[in-house]
């Protein structure tokens, strides 16, 4: 009598892992649909591709899956960096939306993008963010020595 493993299931697709990512930014963001997260996700991705630059835009690139890379990277940076709250407010005017749901729009993401970027990268992309990025990725905002 041989015991066995059963073949291990197939590594995820990067079109499986952005579905995942997608169901899981329309769940956490109660969207009701598919397409209205993934719009959401488009639109806060290609804003913090204005924004982030350098190796840790390169490293979050390689971690997103292909689809949301994509947004990432479709945008230059501005190299006019913006605060969090100057973040949400040019993504609102962009888009059209109010500023309270942009808020939510883009703690939605962000917070799953920062799940998928781990701790130490998602700590090092808000390093190198200007103040109030913290709370968008879902993390406590901590002051800064002067």
């Amino acid at each position: 009598m041989t015991l066995f493993s059963p073949p291990a299931a197939p590594a995820p697709t990067t079109t499986a892992a952005f579905d995942q990512m997608l169901e899981t930014v329309r769940y956490e963001g109660v969207y009701p649909t598919r397409r209205q997260a993934q719009d959401v996700v488009r639109r806060v991705l290609e804003a913090l591709g204005r924004q982030l630059t350098g190796d840790e835009r390169v490293e979050l690139a390689a971690r997103l899956p292909r689809e949301a890379a994509g947004f990432l990277a479709s945008q230059i940076p501005t190299g006019r960096p913006l605060s969090g709250w100057g973040f949400v407010k040019d993504l609102a005017q962009r888009s059209g939306g109010a500023l309270a749901t942009t808020r939510w729009d883009t703690g939605s993401v962000l917070g799953v993008v920062a799940r998928i970027a781990g701790d130490d990268l998602t700590a090092r992309i808000i390093s190198q963010l200007p103040d109030g990025y913290a709370l968008l990725f879902g993390r406590a905002q901590l002051l800064r020595a002067a």
